[in-house]
């Protein structure tokens, strides 16, 4: 990441640094911020389903400003503290607050609890994220990114947005809060989607199929969104099931034979 660029002023005999910000891409971190702020303000009105698309509307700024920052080469260290702070409002802060005021209330301290441990450890995500970012391969993320997780929670508040609270539907959402935050900062591995490469040429398929999987998810986009969220938050936890049953099934193709060498047998 480049430094902001940097202006030196002369004023007598002292010189003085004027840093300037790049005005694209944080214009979009800030559209993620005011997304965010939105969401809050909206749980707080009892007004779930536009602050469940308030959550959405600051995904697609935070997709873009990173994107947008690569493409046009104006990334820098500002940017990047800012992006994250504003992820931190957004999809840390926002949808457990959303969460929580939807659902949560009747489990009280539990209900508080589980909100909280996803806003924890959405914190502890983003402070990971940030000390492996120069490290890690941009193909992958170490943990469920809290975009996603917060997707999945907003998906799952416009579903259920004329439910009452009860504690029947309290405890599996709580359940579901608290999991996902625990997916955050799991060492499980997840596709970042961020090799895909806007600028090249695709076979025309490419394109129907896009248009094709945008109309049939705004037939009904509270519940398909959710599917497309739980399908992705899950992907990762069934691949390491799996392979576990996989290794577990060669080694108990190898224990007969092991035995047979153990007590000489041909």
């Amino acid at each position: 990441m480049s430094d902001e660029p940097v202006e030196e002023i002369s004023s007598g005999h002292l010189n003085t640094t004027r840093r300037g910000v790049y005005l694209l891409p944080n214009l979009l971190t800030t559209g993620t911020l005011f997304g965010g702020f939105t969401s809050l303000l909206m749980a707080l009105e009892g007004r779930f389903v536009e602050g469940a698309i308030a959550i959405f509307a600051a995904m697609a700024f935070d997709g873009l400003d990173g994107r947008v920052a690569r493409m046009t080469g104006t990334q820098s260290q500002f940017g990047t503290q800012y992006d994250s702070l504003s992820d931190m409002v957004a999809f840390g802060v926002a949808p457990a607050v959303l969460v929580y005021t939807w659902m949560l209330g009747p489990l009280e301290k539990f209900g508080w609890s589980a909100a909280f441990i996803y806003t924890s450890c959405a914190a502890l995500r983003l402070a990971r994220f940030n000390i492996n970012a120069s490290s890690s391969a941009n193909r992958y993320f170490q943990g469920l990114a809290s975009p996603p997780s917060a997707g999945l929670l907003a998906s799952l508040v416009w579903s259920g947005a004329s439910l009452e609270p009860s504690i029947a539907y309290a405890i599996p959402v709580g359940i579901v809060t608290a999991c996902l935050g625990l997916l955050m900062v799991s060492n499980f591995i997840y596709p970042s989607f961020k090799d895909i490469n806007f600028d090249k040429r695709v076979p025309f398929v490419f394109v129907l199929s896009a248009i094709l999987v945008a109309g049939i998810i705004m037939s009904d986009p509270p519940r398909l969104l959710l599917l497309c969220a739980v399908s992705y938050a899950l992907w990762s936890p069934f691949r390491w099931t799996m392979k576990g049953l996989r290794h577990q099934a060669w080694l108990q193709r190898l224990l007969p034979e092991k035995l047979r060498e153990d007590r000489n047998i041909p």
